[in-house]
């Protein structure tokens, strides 16, 4: 475990290809990190905080947009990217989730591209989609990021997948994969979604049951691995073609609902402000107002993809830790 990569003059390479895995202080990249250690040298990094995985995995605690980042891919030969490092809205200031995510996702693809890196998995998510009452009933990959519209706290998620986007199509060599899952959820996990549903008392908008798409983190993790077995180029949708009331999750999972007023508009956001609510941020209320729900059949047909953990499994180990 490292804070600083020492550079070597020339690139060494192991006899496993070698992957750059950032958001490794996350539980999502940790999944990620078991099911390819086995085949692949693993190098973890993260903007957070410094992660001891194990004494073979090289690990780092890095600003992507300083100039040490550059080391890394001066000392290791890396094949591919992994890049899970996104910082959610609830974690940091706007200007450091900026700086992270847009500043520190270009610096990331353009190293990509300078030191010949064959395939990148870029991990976004669905809230880019942007929750209005106008969303079509299944959102397809082709439908407009409107988050960035509805409030200033997401236009850094928007932008990091602009990035992406534009990287894809600019250097095809890249092999970008974009992925936009729904909410994940499960043990270790510590998003909005799972935050709520852990609590026996949560927050609901009178009024408003929208309905919610939910995958396990081990499936998110599994569709990963499929997306990092195959280069295949373009964005996709990831999430079980199921779908429940928010309020029915709430009572599958033994949590009493809360009810805020949600007239007018401002009204509920600004209670989520003055009360510190900070398992319900206020730039996230109208997704507990409108439905997003995505379509993720491109995903599972291109990559063979099958959710194996229900909702039912979802729901019973947040009823469990209430227990």
């Amino acid at each position: 475990m490292s804070t600083t990569p020492k550079p070597s003059p020339t690139r060494t390479r192991s006899r496993k290809k070698t992957v750059l895995v950032t958001g490794a202080a996350g539980a999502l990249a940790q999944q990620v990190i078991n099911r390819l250690r086995g085949k692949y040298q693993i190098v973890a990094v993260d903007f957070r905080e410094l992660t001891y995985l194990s004494d073979d995995i090289p690990s780092y605690k890095i600003d992507f947009t300083k100039r040490v980042f550059e080391d890394l891919f001066k000392t290791y030969a890396f094949d591919s990217v992994i890049h899970l490092g996104r910082i959610s809205s609830s974690e940091e200031t706007r200007l450091r989730r900026y700086n992270a995510n847009v500043l520190g996702t270009q610096k990331l693809l353009d190293l990509s591209h300078k030191y010949g890196i064959s395939h990148v998995v870029v991990l976004s998510t669905f809230h880019v989609y942007g929750a209005s009452p106008y969303n079509p009933a299944l959102i397809e990959e082709t439908a407009p990021l409107k988050a960035a519209e509805l409030t200033m706290d997401l236009v850094d998620s928007v932008e990091l997948e602009n990035l992406a986007n534009i990287y894809l199509w600019r250097y095809p060599d890249l092999n970008i994969t974009i992925l936009r899952p729904c909410n994940i959820v499960g043990p270790g996990v510590k998003n909005t979604m799972s935050r709520l549903l852990s609590h026996s008392f949560s927050p609901v908008l009178m009024g408003f049951s929208p309905m919610m798409q939910f995958i396990h983190i081990d499936d998110m993790a599994d569709a990963i691995e499929l997306a990092h077995r195959q280069p295949i180029r373009g964005v996709y949708n990831v999430a079980p073609n199921d779908w429940v009331s928010y309020q029915e999750a709430l009572d599958q999972c033994n949590c009493t609902g809360i009810p805020l007023p949600s007239i007018p508009p401002v009204l509920p956001k600004a209670i989520t402000r003055l009360m510190n609510l900070k398992m319900f941020p206020s730039y996230l209320v109208n997704y507990f107002k409108y439905p997003v729900v995505i379509n993720g059949k491109a995903f599972e047909k291109k990559f063979g993809f099958k959710p194996q953990r229900p909702l039912k499994e979802i729901f019973r180990y947040y009823k469990e830790v209430k227990d």
